[in-house]
């Protein structure tokens, strides 16, 4: 549930910090006070768009915070994120006067995109206008698909029509491309043709070219080998000579001054080096071979290698890379010139798209007498006696991501009318009363904390009023319910009652909200109801109202044990 708003700078507040508590709130005021004030504001922090306009006149920025009981549903959500989810969640928005926008989710920046989708686990807000939405067959698709638990099926339904359209759309293509791709897979196979003989295998093209360096200049190598033998071990002048003649003459200078003996050390260990040096040499020399038939392969390989890197145009060390590259595309082509494949595909991929379309319609007809009943019951006891309300689904010719068919929400105000469709229903008043049905029956079945009901409660009046209010009252047994009203006997119900009151500072106006007191709740309710509010005729009647709506009516216990039940 919603605990906590603060508006800082907005429209006309200047800061406002609002606690909130379980149960019906009402929020009451007089007309152009600004109760909607905190309803757009609570919708900008739940991440609609806005812009510098919702600034106090003169002010930098406009500040809005809301922060909610956190729900199990969006615990994995947050986490996934990378929200750090806690106990509550805390939403924010930031509007400056160039008309930016900032939102933050837990302290952390977060998109308005994010801001809706948590809000959509937090709020389920209905305007007094929701009736205009539900006209439309999507809007009453979700609204039944929502009531129904339909999540999983809508959404399986969802993963097959875009499996099914892609085979589709494959295999047109194919169809249309067939010529095409027939000229291109024969093109693509004389080049591969050629590729496929050299092979390139990766890594390959380093070693080949230091093969052919070694191979191409053989000859050189084994004679430079040679005369580094010469001058390391030649018996007459080699290194080797030299360095043991050295170490003989200075034998007998050791024996003399034995300083000089880690010298003489030295000398000997140059000696065995070079002496290892001169069997590496000699190995190497070994190993050395002129081989005119492997430079040949190794030569002609280089070749082919380079002509084909050449017609690619890709460079050498890219050659395998590409080669892999053609024969997928090779395999691509031969996939999709297989038109008989394609088309069994694309029947498979539509019979699984029947099959989960076939669920989700069973799941929704199951769902609609059910709606239709806790409606039509709820349309009594608002006035509208003998009316009759029907959810009707009708075939489409065919099926869509949502479904085989699609939802309309058919209406009859009184007895004897005829059922029409909820767009043409003329009175204000019954579309009114018929969004408040709605959003009464379906709202047992929302995981939402917190349901806000924005004057759905225009066009009525009297004893339908009452209703209204027991409704909502019942409402807030379950869940935290805000409603914004004019009527005093939808106040009345409320179990806590917020005023909003619109005075002058300075020349300039402001809003502000309090929590009324019983007193001070007497005195609105008598406001509410019209004439003297002073008089104690007025007195006594707000007070009679706040007396009977503190005991819970028995109409509105069964109705909340039904909706349990059901």
């Amino acid at each position: 549930m919603l605990r906590r708003l603060h508006i800082r700078q907005f429209v006309l507040v200047d800061e406002l910090e609002l606690e909130f508590d379980p149960g019906f709130t009402a929020l009451t005021g007089e007309t152009g006070a600004g109760k909607s004030i905190l309803i757009d504001a609570l919708k900008l922090a739940l991440g609609e768009r806005g812009d510098a306009s919702v600034l106090l006149p003169g002010a930098p920025r406009a500040e809005i915070s809301a922060e909610f009981d956190t729900p199990s549903q969006l615990v994995g959500w947050l986490d996934e994120q990378g929200f750090e989810p806690g106990e509550t969640v805390l939403l924010r928005r930031v509007i400056d006067a160039q008309g930016r926008s900032r939102g933050y989710l837990n302290g952390s920046p977060a998109t308005l995109a994010q801001l809706r989708e948590a809000g959509d686990s937090l709020v389920d807000i209905h305007g007094q206008h929701a009736w205009q939405s539900l006209a439309r067959s999507d809007s009453a698709r979700e609204l039944l698909d929502a009531y129904a638990g339909a999540a999983a099926e809508r959404q399986a339904c969802a993963q097959a029509w875009r499996a099914w359209r892609d085979a589709e759309q494959q295999l047109q293509a194919a169809r249309q491309d067939a010529g095409q791709l027939l000229r291109e897979r024969e093109s693509l196979q004389l080049e591969l043709a050629e590729l496929d003989r050299l092979a390139p295998q990766p890594g390959e093209w380093e070693p080949l070219n230091a093969e052919h360096r070694r191979l191409a200049h053989a000859a050189e190598l084994i004679e430079q080998l040679q005369g580094a033998c010469a001058w390391l071990d030649d018996e007459e002048s080699g290194a080797l000579r030299m360095l043991a003649r050295a170490q003989q003459a200075l034998q007998p200078a050791a024996a003399i001054d034995p300083g000089l003996q880690p010298v003489l050390e030295q000398l000997d260990q140059l000696h065995t080096l070079g002496a290892e040096l001169g069997h590496e040499l000699a190995a190497r020399l070994r190993q050395a071979d002129v081989d005119p038939q492997r430079l040949a392969e190794v030569d002609a390989r280089l070749s082919a290698w380079m002509g084909q890197a050449r017609r690619q145009r890709v460079a050498p060390d890219q050659l395998p890379a590409h080669w892999q590259q053609l024969r997928a595309r090779q395999q691509q082509l031969e996939q999709g010139a297989d038109l008989e494949a394609l088309a069994a595909r694309e029947r498979a991929a539509h019979a699984r798209l029947g099959e989960a379309a076939a669920r989700l319609s069973e799941r929704r007809a199951g769902a609609c007498e059910r709606l239709a009943q806790g409606v039509r019951a709820l349309m009594q006891e608002l006035g509208m006696q003998g009316g009759d309300f029907a959810v009707a689904l009708r075939e489409l010719p065919q099926i869509q991501s949502a479904g085989a068919e699609s939802v309309e929400l058919l209406v009859a105000g009184h007895a004897g009318a005829e059922l029409r469709p909820l767009a043409r229903v003329a009175s204000g008043g019954e579309l009114s009363r018929i969004a408040l049905a709605l959003a009464a029956t379906t709202a047992a079945q929302q995981p939402v904390g917190t349901l806000l009901f924005d004057e759905v409660d225009a066009g009525i009046g009297g004893a339908v009023a009452h209703t209204v209010g027991r409704l909502l009252g019942a409402l807030g047994a379950d869940r935290q319910v805000l409603a914004v009203t004019h009527l005093a006997q939808v106040a009345a119900a409320a179990s806590r009652h917020l005023q909003v009151d619109k005075a002058s500072r300075g020349g300039r106006s402001f809003s502000s909200v309090r929590a009324l007191e019983p007193q001070a709740r007497v005195l609105e309710i008598a406001r509410m109801l019209g004439g003297d509010a002073s008089s104690e005729v007025a007195l006594a009647h707000a007070r009679e109202m706040l007396q009977a709506a503190a005991v819970p009516a028995a109409p509105a216990r069964a109705r909340r044990a039904r909706a349990k039940a059901g």
